[in-house]
């Protein structure tokens, strides 16, 4: 069972190999900095749920948000890590994050 798997229902661990959450949080730093706080949603928080794509969370300061960022995220983490579907929701820190990202929020849960 990997890191974060239970059994039945929803769970508070996360359903990522410690491996894939160590190459998250190191893209991460490298793309939007040491202070980025990264959080995990979607049927990965789910320990009922199997599969599923990788929902990040990513909360970083203003000068590191933007596509040139966020690219350099996915490229980082998808040489750490095999290629998968990865969605990021980017948060602005210090600003009202979106509707959907409020709505996210809740669930998301801090990488290990």
């Amino acid at each position: 069972m990997a890191q974060g798997e239970g059994k039945g229902g929803k769970g508070r661990g996360v359903r990522l190999t410690a491996d894939e959450v160590q190459a998250i949080k190191a893209a991460a730093v490298e793309a939007f900095g040491a202070s980025a706080v990264v959080r995990l949603f979607g049927s990965r928080v789910d320990d009922a749920k199997r599969g599923g794509d990788i929902d990040l969370l990513i909360e970083a300061p203003a000068d590191r948000i933007g596509i040139v960022h966020e690219s350099r995220f996915l490229s980082d983490l998808f040489r750490r890590i095999d290629e998968r579907k990865v969605d990021v929701v980017l948060i602005e820190r210090g600003r009202s994050p979106s509707a959907f990202a409020r709505l996210v929020q809740p669930q998301a849960r801090p990488l290990p």
